[in-house]
């Protein structure tokens, strides 16, 4: 096109005029570069489009093996997205964000069930009309069964009540109801010589985690507390200032209830300074009904709420309690003064002043809320279910889950011992040289 201006001309493909045109023909291979003759400038007045400027065609020499290009590059190409999915797949945050986004389907309905014809669909809520009836047959046999715990409870107290006299030293059993195998007493009838004997009792007194107790120790001393330590769920609440309080523990005991279904434990304590009560209290209701709004969640009894104890502390013994200073500066003045607060401390006492529970059922409840009750509930329940019912065994170590235990450093079949074989420089008989072993020998 002409610059009006410089009064020089540029090449066009088509030269525009004062009306619009129809689009060139493409221009052939043969003579792609060929441009069409000058015009002279159109009129400002009355602009015309230009006509798209034509595409030559491909070479023909580049059409052999295009199929074969096309398909490396898509090989190519789907490496790279391939790669790229591995290496999102291994973000955390992709991680997160992509399953919170496929939480949103979870129970959605496949659309399957509401595609069925009326007669199936008819005969669907004929079944879950059966499941319904099902599930309240189930709720009375949850019923039956808690009374029958609270008519075994009644045989089941008599056998707690001599456990409790017998660690607060209050009965001393006699050769009969000792008469049960150990470990113990096969080592000790194998025998053991004097010498040895020594060395343990100097061993004893060499290792501070051995406790003080000798042969004119009295019951079993802090029966209760070693249980509370031996157990993690326990043993996480249980502070350092906890432990003289708890040393006083001299049982625990379990009431049932009928009306409203529920369990109270009891927790007794011999006289202390730390506070006036002798037995703290928790108490637990029960509901065993479905609920209207999901009766097929139904799974049996459940806690829906707890109720704990006012404790008398002493002066200056409440260990839930902690006082902090704050200076505190006037806006105005800039006088300093020094203000004491008292905030909650963590405790194991804590457990006797749960959060309430809402009187409404419909009642929202925060999640920090819920998250204590939870908490609360499954060691109410775990105290119930297993503390109480086989404390000895917790005593000594025997009715610990597996996970309760940890690994040490050392044992048999560790990765380190896998790492070392799939060394390829690895050299079995150096190693075992450096262990002092033999290396083994090869027959001819």
């Amino acid at each position: 096109m002409a610059d009006p201006e410089k009064g020089t001309e540029t090449e066009t493909a088509v030269a525009p005029t004062a009306e619009p045109v129809t689009p060139a023909a493409p221009a052939t291979p043969a003579d792609p570069a060929t441009p069409a003759a000058p015009t002279a400038p159109a009129t400002p007045a009355a602009p015309a489009t230009p006509a798209a400027p034509a595409t030559p065609a491909a070479p023909a020499a580049e059409e052999d093996g295009s199929e074969e290009e096309m398909e490396e590059v898509e090989e190519e190409e789907g490496g790279e997205r391939k790669e790229l999915v591995d290496k999102l797949m291994r973000d955390p945050q992709v991680l997160a964000a992509l399953q919170t986004k496929l939480r949103r389907f979870l129970g959605t309905p496949s659309g399957y069930i509401s595609s069925l014809p009326l007669s199936v669909k008819r005969r669907i809520k004929a079944l879950k009309k059966l499941q319904l009836q099902y599930t309240d047959l189930e709720a009375d046999f949850y019923k039956e069964v808690h009374a029958l715990e609270v008519k075994y409870d009644k045989m089941h107290q008599a056998l707690y009540e001599k456990r409790r006299l017998v660690v607060n030293s209050e009965y001393e059993p006699n050769d009969d109801e000792c008469d049960f195998p150990s470990d113990e007493e096969e080592e000790e009838d194998k025998g053991l010589s004097k010498d040895m004997e020594e060395k343990a009792k100097i061993d004893e007194k060499e290792d501070p985690k051995v406790h003080a107790f000798d042969e004119n120790t009295k019951g079993i001393p802090e029966f209760w507390l070693t249980i509370f330590k031996n157990v993690d769920l326990l043993a996480e609440m249980v502070q350092d200032y906890d432990e003289p309080i708890l040393k006083h523990l001299t049982d625990i005991q379990l009431k049932f209830h009928d009306e409203p279904m529920g369990f109270t434990l009891e927790f007794h304590f011999s006289d202390n300074e730390f506070f006036t009560n002798n037995v703290l209290t928790k108490h637990y209701e029960m509901k065993c009904v479905p609920d209207k709004d999901d009766p097929f969640g139904f799974e049996g009894p459940e806690i829906f709420k707890c109720k704990g104890c006012t404790i008398d502390w002493k002066k200056g013994k409440n260990v839930t309690v902690k006082t902090i200073k704050k200076k505190q500066k006037h806006k105005s003045r800039g006088a300093v003064r020094i203000v004491t607060k008292t905030v909650q401390n963590d405790s194991f006492f804590n457990f006797f002043n749960p959060p309430p529970v809402p009187e409404d059922p419909d009642e929202d409840m925060d999640e920090d809320t819920q998250a204590l009750l939870t908490a609360d509930f499954e060691i109410g329940h775990y105290i119930r279910e297993r503390i109480v019912p086989r404390a000895v065994l917790f005593y000594t170590g025997e009715a610990l889950d597996d996970e309760d235990f940890e690994e040490e450093e050392g044992e048999e079949g560790e990765e380190g011992d896998d790492e070392e074989e799939d060394d390829p420089d690895y050299d079995p008989t150096k190693d075992k040289a450096a262990k002092g072993q033999p290396p083994e020998c090869k027959q001819q």
